[in-house]
């Protein structure tokens, strides 16, 4: 192993190559006033850390049992020459790895130095207020408020959050440039678009500015209304016609609505919290059904019972009941939905009964309960024939269609989907036409007609691509990995079921009833060609594929050169950091300790736990330690 060092003599280090590194040569305006917020790159920082530990102990050397917590050390104090100094200093008397198990309050810990040191030299807090004073009033009001953003942000949001007093509206873009001259504030791209970010270390220094200017109460319910009021509720009834401008937002902005929900629930503002998760259903449904789930049930079961606007519980309820219907779980998918009919009647709310009579009919029949599904149907239609609701009315042909899949019934959902379809397509509901082109996907496939079933599900799966369905995806995986055998593509077959219990497992679902035939004849029929060695083979090599690797493969697009792990060291499907996050929590660490081990808030840990619960379809931690285990056989 090579192991760098910075001294101009080697280091000793029994049994390892040691390359002597030149020190870093600091301009000579350092030590008089180093910019402690200007970014060094990894390695630049990893010098400057192997040098100052080497002046201050004497002994400090790089060893390959201390080299990763050097660098991830380095890493986690987001490459800031002043923090990475005062770090050093505690190698003295603490190992890098003892370093990195402190971290739990950067301000506390990065304390002290070389008593001939300047005062605001020798802590982290006092270094970066020496740069944030040399901040016009303007631009330090305008940092501080930035805290309330979880993760990106984009300038509309600083417009809408963050002006009063200080921070004119016309000042805003010139303020927030100025920041990001300054290096305090971090610019990124999101397709297309310019998002910002603060860095860990600036996030928590501005929490603490925001809190003692008084403003932090005022700024977090601006940015509450804001996302509440003049997003999600705004738009809530007509994200469905424009799902990929709006989930394409979400993606930009979810960390900062968890955040928001976050609060509904630390301040017991329930209602509102309710609110803001029943307007948020497209992504739950679309992106995170696990993710819904959760943050439903903890704002339900912490509302007061009988409190608050019985039509929003009533939609809460039926989304809840929604999400359980895609996760193939009618046991929890009835009750919610039996809560949700009765707000409706409660309420007089009708296009809300019929949403709810239609998915509780679909739940019934997942159940095996076919007089009630049937019983549902009828009370639906009656109540649907009185609105002139296209989105109620395209809700009932959906049960309809699925009725007649569980009875067997081709024709009938043959016609319910076909009339879906037209008035998904005119009304521009993406979503709905994916759902009933997969209907009717299936309905040919039961008639055994291979070749109008494969362009039916292909088409649907592209929407599911484009909207980033991942139900709809593995369902469509399922069910082209059955065109497939018919076509006699065994080896294809093979790797996209595989592929497609990979995508169900992250969706949270379990196969549903009316595709479980299908997919155990292709199974069957796939085994029978391919013979059980080399079934399981091909199986497993699906369920390696990247989510978009295996669409492209259903597509006839497939891509050789993705794998299972990805280049940054992450784990399928889980980005760098939520597999840094999943790996400490199978070592059994708190939300806490994790925050300090990967220097993020303790926040920002929580919102990546839930984000990796919902990619992998688990609801506890101890199934995440579980699933790294077996990932790393």
């Amino acid at each position: 192993m090579r192991v760098i060092a910075t001294s101009r003599e080697p280091l000793s280090v029994s049994g390892e190559q040691v390359i002597p590194v030149p020190p870093l040569e600091l301009p000579a305006a350092h030590a008089a006033a180093p910019p402690p917020l200007a970014q060094l790159r990894q390695n630049e920082a990893v010098m400057l850390f192997l040098e100052r530990a080497a002046a201050a102990s004497g002994n400090f050397e790089l060893t390959a049992s201390n080299q990763a917590a050097v660098v991830d050390l380095c890493g986690r104090l987001d490459g800031l020459p002043l923090a990475i100094e005062l770090a050093a200093v505690r190698t003295r008397v603490l190992t890098a790895e003892q370093i990195l198990d402190r971290l739990t309050d950067r301000f506390g810990l990065l304390t002290g130095g070389s008593r001939a040191a300047l005062p605001r030299h020798q802590t982290l807090r006092t270094t970066i207020d020496w740069s944030h004073d040399l901040l016009e009033a303007g631009e330090r009001a305008l940092l501080r408020r930035l805290c309330v953003f979880a993760g990106r942000f984009t300038l509309e949001d600083v417009e809408a959050v963050c002006i009063s007093g200080e921070v004119p509206a016309p000042r805003a873009l010139d303020l927030l440039s100025s920041l990001v001259d300054k290096s305090l504030v971090t610019k990124e791209d999101a397709k297309g678009r310019a998002c910002y970010r603060l860095h860990e270390t600036m996030r928590e220094y501005t929490s603490l500015k925001v809190r003692e200017a008084g403003e932090q109460e005022v700024v977090e319910r601006r940015c509450a209304d804001y996302y509440y009021v003049a997003i999600c509720r705004q738009f809530a009834e007509q994200n469905r016609y424009r799902l990929l401008g709006w989930l394409e937002w979400m993606e930009l902005e979810v960390d900062n609505i968890r955040s928001v929900l976050q609060r509904c629930l630390m301040h017991a503002d329930f209602l509102r919290g309710i609110d803001l998760a029943c307007s948020l259903g497209w992504y739950w449904a679309t992106r995170a059904t696990t993710e819904g789930v959760r943050w439903l049930d903890e704002l339900l079961a912490s509302a007061p019972s009988g409190g608050g606007n019985a039509a929003v519980n009533g939609w809460a309820y039926f989304i809840r009941g929604f999400l359980a219907v895609l996760q193939s779980d009618p046991a929890a998918a009835r009750p919610a939905l039996e809560r949700a009919i009765l707000a409706a009647r409660a309420a007089g709310n009708l296009p809300l009964l019929s949403h709810a009579l239609s998915m509780t009919s679909v739940a019934a029949n997942m159940a095996g309960d076919r007089a009630a599904a049937r019983r549902l149907l009828d009370e639906d239609l009656a109540v649907t024939s009185g609105l002139d609701d296209v989105a109620a009315t395209v809700s009932l042909l959906q049960a309809r269609a699925l009725n007649g899949m569980f009875e067997g019934d081709v024709e009938a959902v043959s016609a319910a989907a076909t009339e879906g379809a037209r008035l998904s397509r005119e009304a521009g509901d993406l979503y709905s036409l994916e759902m009933m082109l997969l209907n009717l996907g299936v309905a040919t496939l039961m008639a055994g007609d291979l070749d109008r079933s494969q362009p039916l599900f292909a088409e649907a799966l592209r929407i599911g691509q484009q909207i980033d369905d991942r139900v709809a995806q593995y369902c469509l995986l399922d069910a082209l990995g059955c065109c497939a055998v018919g076509a006699g593509q065994a080896r294809l077959a093979a790797q996209l079921l595989g592929a497609a219990e990979t995508v169900r497992t992250e969706a949270g679902a379990t196969l549903i009833a009316t595709l479980a035939p299908l997919v155990a004849r292709a199974e069957e029929s796939a085994i029978m060609a391919l013979g059980t060695a080399r079934f399981e083979a091909e199986f497993k090599a699906g369920k390696g594929l990247r989510r978009d690797t295996a669409i492209r493969l259903a597509l006839g697009q497939p891509d050789h050169a993705a794998a299972a792990a990805s280049d940054d060291g992450s784990v399928a499907p889980l980005g760098k950091r939520e597999a840094d996050v999943a790996r400490l929590v199978a070592d059994g660490l708190s939300n806490k300790q994790i925050g300090a081990r990967l220097f993020i808030s303790e926040r920002t840990v929580d919102s990546h736990v839930r984000s990796i619960l919902n990619k992998l379809g688990f609801n506890s931690r101890a199934q995440i330690a579980g699933w790294m285990a077996s990932s790393k056989q």
